[in-house]
Parts: structure tokens; C-alpha cells; sequence
């Protein structure tokens, strides 16, 4: 299966016209929250409405599973807790999101709300025991915060931005692969990676650039290889070899990414 990740589009239409073009070369394509902006002067009303038009062209040409992150939540749950309630909207574009664990030529995936409070991260520590049960094979989840303490959250100003909940469910479910995003400039950043490696885990944040095209990567699950691309270069790893920390492709980050690197 070869599969597309991008993350982090914050209702850059370019961006999704890119993903569109390229989306029927691959069988999947897995967007790791973030669509919306609430910088954006446009309301998160009219983004919503913009981004399912687009989710619906890109079902019509592969498979698509979304998941929330911090920029999507757009109202409050059951539970009293801010959530992303307009990915029941795209669940019926026949579309997995958040709380789904769906199957796809054999591959499992599982797809993270974004949390914003206790409940709703309880609920995903129950969505992954529950999903676990039904393992069989390669095993991805889809989860917009990258986890804590790892070159895939490094923000470059002397902090991570990870989250720790996720650094203990990967101690102990042991997925196959954590698909992230969140932090921005950690691939460009001289201590920050696209990839890490947690025990048999590979986790993943292709981090985000301006422009027409995103930052993306390549995930191959027959040749086991993943290839992460910018317009700074390119870098591959192998799935099956220990990890080998890729060689940074900038030895600074561009100023326009640093003036953004404490806000993700």
C-alpha cells in the first residue's frame, strides 16, 4: 500500500488543490489535523464548509482518514469538553475520523480526536485498548500531537511541544506507526526530525512549509520504506533497519518558519 501523510494545512487552499492533484497516485492518504485556521480572517464557519468540498473531491479519488487537531475544535461535546464536532460531518462522507478504527488492505488504523481536556483523553486510551483486540497486522494511528521528548516535537526554542499521554499509550500498545503533526518546524529544525523511533514504534511529523505545496510523506508498506519531502530536500528511511537519525537538510530554519515556532 503506498500512502500520502500531510498535516497541518491550516486552510491553505493551494495546499489542498496540490493534494487533490496527487491524491490518485496513492491508496491512501492520511491528513493529520489542522485543516482549519483560527488565524485565518476567514470564519471557521465558511473554512468548515470550504474543507468538507474538498474532502469529498479527494474521497472520489482514494481513501482518506482525518483526524482533529487544536485548530479544528469548534464546539463542546457530551462531555462539556471543546471538540472537533464537525468531523461528524466528514464521518458521512463515508470518511474515518476521530474515534474510528478502520481497515484497509489489511492494515489497521486508528484515528485520534484531538483533547482538550480529561474525558475526551480518557476516551482515546479506551479507543486504543478497545481497537487492540482486533489487531492483526501492521497497526497506524493517526494522532495530531507528536509525543513528548522526541526530535519530532522539538520546536527549536528550547522546548517540546509534545504530549506525554501519547508516550505512554505507545509504551504500551507498541503500534506499528504513529502518523503526527502539531510541530511545525520540527523537521527543519538542527535537533528535529520528520522521524523517531520509540522501542518498535516509528513516529512521524512531516511539519509544515508556505506555499503551494506542502510537506508530505511517502509511506510504502510493501518495500517498508518511508521518504519525508520539502522544498529544503528529501530524506528516506527504511522500516525494517534500526534508525539511522537523517542528516538535517538546513543547518537554521527559514526566518518565516522561526517567527511562527511558538505557535504551533
Amino acid at each position: 500500500m503506498k500512502i500520502l501523510v500531510v498535516s497541518d494545512l491550516h486552510y491553505s487552499l493551494p495546499q489542498f488543490d496540490w493534494l487533490v492533484k496527487v491524491a490518485p497516485t496513492y491508496d491512501l492518504v492520511l491528513i493529520a489535523g489542522d485543516l482549519l485556521d483560527i488565524e485565518s480572517f476567514v470564519d471557521p464557519e465558511t473554512q468548515i464548509i470550504v474543507v468538507l468540498k474538498y474532502l469529498t473531491r479527494l474521497r472520489g479519488l482514494t481513501r482518506v482518514v482525518v483526524c482533529s487537531g487544536n485548530h479544528d475544535l469548534d464546539g463542546r461535546g457530551a462531555n462539556g469538553e471543546k471538540q472537533a464536532l464537525w468531523m461528524n460531518m466528514v464521518k458521512r462522507l463515508a470518511i474515518s475520523a476521530d474515534g474510528d478504527t478502520t481497515f484497509a488492505d489489511g492494515v489497521m488504523i486508528t484515528v485520534c480526536a484531538w483533547w482538550d481536556g480529561p474525558l475526551t483523553q480518557k476516551a482515546i486510551g479506551r479507543q486504543f485498548a478497545d481497537a487492540l483486540q482486533y489487531r492483526d497486522g501492521l497497526w497506524i494511528w493517526v494522532y495530531h500531537a507528536p509525543p513528548n521528548n522526541s526530535p519530532i516535537s522539538w520546536s527549536d526554542i528550547d522546548r517540546h511541544f509534545g504530549d506525554p499521554a501519547l508516550n505512554g499509550w505507545i509504551a504500551t500498545y507498541a503500534p506499528d506507526l504513529v502518523i503526527c503533526g502539531h510541530v511545525h518546524e520540527a523537521p527543519f529544525s538542527r535537533q528535529g526530525s520528520w522521524v523517531d523511533r520509540m522501542g518498535q514504534t516509528w513516529v512521524f511529523n512531516a511539519g509544515r512549509q508556505i506555499g503551494e505545496v506542502p510537506t508530505s510523506i511517502a509511506i510504502d508498506t510493501e518495500a517498508r520504506e518511508a521518504a519525508w519531502f520539502s522544498l529544503e530536500g528529501a530524506e528516506s528511511v527504511n522500516l525494517d533497519a534500526p534508525l539511522v537519525r537523517p542528516v538535517s537538510v538546513l543547518r537554521e530554519m527559514p526566518a518565516w518558519m522561526s517567527a511562527k515556532a511558538a505557535n504551533p
